[in-house]
């Protein structure tokens, strides 16, 4: 059974942002003085130190912080790196032709800070339809500690914790319209790096809560109605495996985030996308519930 009791939160409390805990009756409560610090990103940086003791932590003990309001619990990773191509039915729904065995994974990243959220801020798109912005579910996978070269038998002990995450993707702006040339053609930037695109929490579980990330049903819905119904078990390349692949190109540092990709459910294939009045939701099984508005970008 996966463990869905409590995760880590970045809230601002008293006009300060620190590391809290949320419980999964919504309360959000204090960490121990030995654990206090300025955020989550900060608990990552001394993981070896920190999670000993959040083995050891009860939250249903600790003392409710009363008007705390919850963030993204990474607001600033170093990297944010994100898998594509990583589900087999998302390819076949996007009419993706023959496929490799086995596919090496492949990555893009998503660099400014400015496009993470946390749950309950809003996705600003702009009113232009043209722009077609598009849900995907994910996984994210957090970074503890850091390493070049991990094997994807050792990757797991490299990971701090989970979270439910939604990679927001402008179908109209991904490919330009006069490309100066082939190689230029795709804007990266332009169709998934815009301010608030990438929403993330509530908080994330850490991996001694979570019995098997790889075995955990993701959904996505949109005003209510369940648009995706996958499972993390459908993964092309595992998180391990994506792992051990980013880590063979750069190192791993702590607070890293690692978006393992989307299964199939997304809108472009049958003309949906998201409006302002929407509101998206992504749960995944035992890492709780992402709940974002949309609304028009100013």
């Amino acid at each position: 059974m996966n463990d869905a009791s409590w995760s880590l939160v970045t809230v601002r409390a008293d006009a300060a942002e620190q590391a809290a805990v949320l419980r999964a009756d919504g309360t959000v409560v204090g960490l121990p003085d030995a654990l206090a610090a300025p955020g989550v990103f900060a608990l990552l940086e001394r993981w070896d130190e920190v999670e000993p003791a959040l083995r050891a932590f009860d939250p249903a003990r600790a003392p409710e912080l009363a008007g705390a309001m919850p963030l993204t619990p990474v607001r600033f990773p170093r990297k944010l790196i994100c898998a594509g191509a990583n589900y087999g039915d998302h390819l076949v729904e996007m009419k993706v032709g023959d496929v490799p065995d086995p596919l090496e994974p492949y990555f893009f990243l998503l660099p400014p800070s400015t496009t993470m959220i946390g749950s309950g801020e809003a996705i600003r798109i702009p009113a232009d339809p043209s722009w077609r912005v598009d849900w995907e579910a994910e996984l994210a996978v957090v970074i503890g500690r850091g390493g070049r070269g991990i094997a994807a038998a050792d990757a797991r002990h490299h990971v701090a914790g989970y979270a439910p995450f939604n990679d927001i993707s402008a179908r109209g702006r991904h490919k330009r319209a006069d490309p100066l040339a082939p190689p230029f053609t795709f804007d990266w930037l332009g169709s998934k790096g815009a301010d608030t695109f990438c929403p993330m929490g509530p908080g994330v579980v850490p991996d001694f809560l979570v019995d098997d990330p790889l075995d955990l049903s993701i959904k996505c819905w949109i005003n209510g109605e369940l648009e995706q119904d996958g499972t993390t078990k459908s993964m092309i390349n595992d998180a391990w495996r994506l792992i051990e692949a980013i880590s063979a190109y750069v190192t791993l540092e702590p607070g890293d985030v690692i978006a393992t990709g989307t299964p199939a459910g997304v809108g472009a294939p049958r003309g949906l996308q998201l409006a302002p009045g929407d509101e998206v939701a992504v749960e995944i099984e035992g890492l709780g519930r992402l709940v974002n508005p949309v609304v028009a970008r100013d």
